[in-house]
């Protein structure tokens, strides 16, 4: 009966090492290693083949996990000129319902970085906070289908189907509009200058995030829709249709934090946002009545 514990304690520390002296996973398939061998020492007494079932159920979601993670990396080459102008425009538009006259990003950054803003700044709380909520982006999804793996599988294919299907249907978007994000846009003079600073809270923490299995494979015009926020719009629709609390609703903050944080860090507008929020919104209705249609 103490085998459970043992293991798990040596799991975590395992991980919080390798957290603090890599960094923490940030691709799907080193995500996926960590969370395989989690239910390996939460079930560290059952025979093998049950450890070996979960690659054999998770190898096609992780295959579509790969492809997307390397197309999307590729399709800022196949020759489409970002486009710029539409994203400072409407959000211009936002920003004039505050009562001001620019992009969010520039308010935003002016107001809590400071002038001019960047990197090298000592962080603030707020800092540190929206850079661990921007980092949950990598982990959340993925987490969240590995414990339902472990308790419902129907649920867990049910999850897996709203967000791979959010993934293609962002990933079809940005092959036919690449758009440029803040930082780019006022690095090419579209934009007063601001400043990427993702990483900006965990600067003093020597805290970092790390590609353990994949190549990076990063596309710097992939920001409509901003799937950091749809992602985390996904995550609280779903638990909040599954769970039946009232607390639930609070669900919503995560969201919320994720797309101040993406609007603060200058890696996306307030559109972005918004649409990646109305994807996922698409996306689960979609796939509720999918699988009504299907089960009757």
């Amino acid at each position: 009966m103490r085998s459970r514990p043992v293991a798990t304690a040596a799991y975590v520390v395992l991980l919080l090492a390798w957290c603090w002296f890599v960094g923490i996973p940030k691709d799907p398939a080193g995500v996926l290693i960590w969370i395989w061998l989690g239910t390996v020492a939460w079930d560290v007494v059952r025979p093998w083949r049950h450890h070996r079932q979960f690659w054999l159920d998770w190898w096609k979601p992780l295959l579509v996990l790969v492809l997307y993670w390397l197309v999307r990396g590729l399709t800022d080459e196949i020759g489409i000129a970002p486009h710029y102008t539409m994203p400072v425009r409407v959000d211009e538009w936002l920003g004039s319902w505050g009562g001001g006259a620019e992009v969010p990003t520039v308010t935003l950054q002016r107001a809590w970085c400071g002038v001019p803003c960047s990197n090298d700044l000592p962080p603030r709380w707020w800092d540190v906070l929206f850079t661990t909520v921007y980092a949950s982006h990598f982990l959340v999804a993925l987490v969240l289908a590995g414990m339902l793996w472990r308790r419902n599988r129907l649920e867990w294919e049910r999850w897996l189907r709203r967000y791979l299907s959010l993934l293609l249907a962002g990933l079809t978007i940005y092959v036919v509009y690449p758009m440029a994000p803040p930082w780019m846009a006022a690095r090419d003079g579209y934009l007063p200058e601001v400043h990427r600073i993702t990483g900006r809270g965990w600067s003093e923490l020597d805290l970092h995030r790390q590609t353990m299995v994949m190549f990076g494979m990063g596309n710097k015009v992939a920001a409509m829709p901003s799937l950091h926020a749809g992602i985390a719009f996904l995550v609280a629709i779903y638990l909040i249709g599954r769970l039946r609390s009232p607390a639930r609703w609070l669900l919503l903050a995560y969201p919320l934090a994720m797309s101040l944080a993406l609007v603060y860090f200058a890696e996306h507008y307030v559109v972005d946002t918004l649409v990646g929020g109305l994807l996922a919104l698409v996306v689960a209705v979609a796939c509720r009545r999918w699988e009504r249609v299907r089960a009757a």
